[in-house]
């Protein structure tokens, strides 16, 4: 094939670590052997712009254009020169490079201050007993946002680090104003882009550039590489995919998009792209492509002949996150919350153990689409290989896997192997809170390197839950949350106002359940959003089973997914909003439980119905616990010795037998009956998770009933005596 691919993210998407749609399908063309390059546009113009080159050319710019400004943005050129002489350094403090800088930081004189280090005063009540390097890390971004309100002001009112113009790309039901935009002159981040974008260009010779836009915030941006490439380069084809495209763009009908575009394709990108590499060899007529819009005598048409199914997960090559700057990226720390600190700070290597959701029924999702719907997961020895790949590829060791939501299975077979490799990995993914995650699977999972999870507790009110069809309770939440927390993983909650029906009082009655999992500490971070209905989703399609209305239709000539809803028997849902978020901030912090919640709102509410101590009784409730005979039972700690310790005392002697294994912050030491002792001595080979044979519970009660021995009446005694209770304790898992 004759091809070459440019894969590009064009700005902004995170500044701490790539957004991983190019670099799954450079890997994805590494296994057809079809060349491609990859770019990160976002960073690359973040890392032009802040510069001491770049700044003297935004102050210039800001300069001549004679504006004027603020008294904040005055301030900010008043100081010039301070922050020409720290911004190189500041950059490499945030890239790791200068971890010294911190204490000069934290002195409180060093840095320029404009209005953002306003809520310096807070910082402490904020970030609590935070180390001296993120104290840093938090001030200096606030010194970046201090230089981005003057890009906004001045020069650039759509810049924004994690989005661009956003506002254009967000519910853009006609095409009229992002062409509008289109049209107008270049803006200052765009110069910046274009004289990226021609160096790669110049330097790489594509045939086909494939640009991913995810999210709304870099739609604008998308367009623009789209309009200067087909300018100054027009034998070189331009294709737009990513979540913008399969959630937005499916009903497009405007032919002026494809004034900056040739195609753009749905879902899952391997097969289209391959598809329209073969189009564009001459190999496949247009009407066999692969979920492809693309214009035909002046009409949009959607092409999708093909007869080739997706690739299968483990034919889909592993992330190639090479020609990246991945020591360049910016390790920013903007606000408190901590799960959206793991999303700003740190590198994380991106991957997904499994396509689309194994769950796939809830309500509110568009689990109509093809990357919700589509359920496929690899084996963990693939999954276990790809880490591995990307490990010694990128340096880095930190993953965030990025399902909808993560199999228990799987992620039990994924920590298993990790373990039995030995292999040293950071991760958090996303999950549903159900049952399945016992208390022994959670210690598993933080065993393997898990330290956060996120999942859904929505609404907090459990008829709610079920027309969601969540499938969960909110007690079953609760007992989950406690599982991962117990076993030191950070437990961040989803939680959703305004849904269909949901009334004031059970808005009040979910913030106490909040209030309950915050203060005995069973979460530790989360976020309020409120309700948007989508034309994918089953509300969306069916709004009458709801009880609401839609008041938008699909409509629109460009993006058509979010629609406008009246819900005749729920309460006025964005009253709410502000003392919601109010009284996360708070919790979060661990402080103001006693307030009573009347206090977060401007209006009357309604008192709580939920008891004060639900959640606490639902922590000491009594669960099931009978097990299933084929329950694994595995061994994550070494191999023990034992010990018999013989000690004569008034004539009379006494034997000790003693099972003595290391474990990583002491020594432990449990008393047990010989015989016994030396069965489970025999039987820890395989119960290691070093042996590839599974060993359940079922063979080891067998083993137990066919061992000769006097000092247990049952198995069930057995089982109950404490040097069981302490082995369980110390890595004996039922899972």
């Amino acid at each position: 094939m004759n091809q070459k691919v440019f894969l590009i993210t064009p700005p902004f998407t995170q500044l701490n670590t790539p957004y991983p749609a190019t670099a799954y399908l450079k890997g994805f063309l590494n296994t057809q052997q079809v060349p491609a390059y990859q770019s990160d546009m976002g960073i690359e113009v973040i890392l032009e712009l802040f510069s001491e080159q770049g700044l003297r050319a935004l102050f210039d710019t800001v300069a001549r254009s004679g504006k004027t400004l603020s008294a904040n943005s005055r301030r900010i050129m008043n100081l010039k020169q301070e922050y020409l002489k720290t911004i190189a350094p500041v950059i490499d403090f945030l890239q790791d490079r200068n971890p010294t800088l911190a204490h000069l930081v934290c002195t409180g004189n060093y840095l320029p201050e404009a209005s953002r280090f306003a809520q310096v005063a807070d910082l402490e009540w904020a970030f609590g007993a935070m180390g001296i390097r993120d104290k840093a890390r938090h001030l200096v971004t606030l010194y970046l946002e201090d230089i981005s309100d003057l890009i906004i002001e001045a020069v650039d009112p759509h810049f924004g680090f994690s989005r661009y113009a956003e506002r254009l790309g967000r519910s853009a039901s006609t095409f009229d104003e992002l062409d509008t935009a289109l049209s107008a002159d270049d803006t200052y981040i765009d110069t910046l882009l274009f004289r990226r974008l021609e160096l790669k260009i110049a330097a790489e010779q594509p045939t086909l550039v494939a640009i991913s836009a995810p999210f709304p915030g870099n739609l604008y941006s998308a367009f623009k590489c789209g309009q200067w490439i087909k300018k100054h380069y027009p034998h070189i084809k331009v294709c737009l995919g990513g979540g913008y495209a399969n959630t937005e763009l499916r009903s497009l009908t405007d032919p002026r998009v494809f004034r900056f575009i040739d195609f753009i394709t749905l879902d899952d990108g391997e097969a289209p792209i391959l598809h329209l590499l073969e189009y564009l060899e001459g190999k496949r007529p247009i009407d066999f492509l692969k979920r492809t819009f693309a214009l035909l005598d002046g009409v949009v048409t959607y092409f999708n002949g093909s007869m080739l199914p997706d690739y299968k997960q483990k034919d889909v090559g592993t992330p190639d996150y090479s020609d990246l700057p991945l020591d360049r990226y910016l390790s920013v720390i903007e606000i408190a919350n901590p799960m959206h600190r793991l999303w700003s700070d740190g590198r994380w290597n991106k991957l997904t153990l499994a396509h689309g959701c194994y769950w796939g029924k809830c309500t509110f999702c568009d689990i109509s689409l093809d990357y919700i719907k589509t359920y496929e997961a690899a084996s963990a020895r693939v999954l276990v290989d790809k880490i591995e790949e990307i490990i010694n590829q990128t340096g880095q060791n930190g993953f965030h896997f990025v399902d909808e939501a993560a199999p228990p299975a799987l992620m039990r077979e994924l920590a298993l192997e990790i373990l039995r490799r030995g292999l040293t990995v950071v991760w958090w993914t996303n999950v549903r809170f159900e049952k399945s995650f016992t208390a022994d699977l959670c210690r598993l999972f933080a065993a393997s390197g898990c330290i956060a999870i996120s999942g859904g507790l929505e609404v907090a009110s459990d008829r709610l839950l079920q027309l969601i069809n969540k499938g969960v309770t909110v007690k079953q939440v609760a007992r989950v949350a406690d599982n991962f927390t117990t076993a030191g993983i950070m437990v961040h909650a989803y939680l959703m106002y305004g849904f269909p029906t949901q009334t004031a009082q059970e808005t009040i009655d979910a913030l106490e359940v909040v209030r309950q999992l915050f203060m005995l500490n069973v979460v530790q971070s989360g976020f309020w959003h409120q309700f948007a209905m989508t034309a994918h989703s089953p509300v969306g399609m069916f709004p009458e089973q709801f009880k609401v209305k839609r008041v938008s239709e699909l409509a629109g000539s460009f993006a058509n997914n979010d629609l406008e809803h009246t819900d005749p028997t729920g309460c006025d849902h964005e009253t709410f909003s502000s003392g919601l978020r109010k009284s996360l901030f708070n919790y979060m912090h661990g402080i103001c439980f006693d307030f009573p919640l009347q206090d977060w709102f401007d209006f009357k509410v309604p008192r709580t119905r939920v008891p004060a101590g639900y959640i606490e009784e639902a922590l000491t409730e009594p669960e099931e616990k009978t097990i299933k005979p084929s329950t694994k039972m595995v061994w994550i700690g070494g191999q023990p010795a034992m010990e018999t310790h013989t000690k004569t005392k008034k004539g009379k002697t006494y034997t000790r037998t003693v099972l003595q294994f290391p474990v990583k912050r002491e020594d432990v030491e449990i008393i047990i009956p010989e015989k016994t002792g030396k069965w489970l001595l025999e039987l820890f080979p395989l119960l290691s998770i070093t042996n590839d044979k599974t060993f359940t519970y079922g063979e080891f009660v067998k083993a137990f009933e066919q061992l000769e021995q006097e000092e247990f009446s049952d198995f069930d005694d057995f089982w109950q005596d404490e040097a069981v209770l302490q082995l369980r304790d110390h890595g004996l898992l039922l899972l």
